[in-house]
């Protein structure tokens, strides 16, 4: 999970398919500026399949606008992303997303997010989230928990929503809305 500006973009083989047909990449050349969960050394390549059809990425190029993207890191300074990895402009997100990405998604790892598709629906355990976002708010998936709210683990080894721009107290109060 990185913030990052792409520089640049080019199409490019990578190897042949089954049959010996080329395979066209898109590979952006990126300026990374912080990493968030990833390995040791930055990115400096991020693939993806050359056309939306095919599930790939577009990014403005030219390092202007910011990015905050989760994809598949190799471990070597290559990044590889799909349609459906977290591909967000840094503008579009929230104060309580920017803050969560620093700290609170973090207090999070050990928790489970269900989604809840349609009312009702509950949660199976006290280490689980339920994410209403799509039931609640006409199967919109970037609704208010998404922006407002971290799933976090409590002191007593439950989890938990969590709103607000403060960091959460040790002795974490449960909120009333979800």
């Amino acid at each position: 999970v990185i913030r990052a500006k792409a520089v640049s973009g080019k199409e490019v083989d990578s190897g042949n398919d089954i049959y010996g047909n080329p395979i066209k990449r898109m590979q952006y050349e990126i300026k990374q500026i912080k990493m968030f969960k990833g390995p040791d050394q930055d990115i400096e390549f991020i693939y993806t399949a050359p056309s939306t059809a095919v599930c790939g990425r577009l990014l403005d190029t030219g390092g202007k606008k910011e990015y905050l993207i989760a994809g598949k890191s190799e471990g070597n300074g290559k990044m590889h992303i799909t349609l459906c990895d977290l591909v967000s402009t840094w503008d579009s997100l929230t104060p309580t997303q920017k803050k969560s990405l620093n700290q609170r998604y973090q207090m999070g790892c050990e928790c489970k997010i269900s989604r809840c598709l349609s009312i009702p629906c509950f949660v199976s355990s006290s280490d689980e989230c339920l994410w209403t976002d799509w039931a609640m708010e006409k199967n919109n998936v970037d609704g208010r928990q998404a922006k407002h709210y971290a799933c976090i683990k409590r002191s007593d080894g439950s989890c938990a929503w969590y709103r607000g721009m403060a960091p959460p107290k040790q002795e974490f109060l449960d909120i009333e809305d979800p």
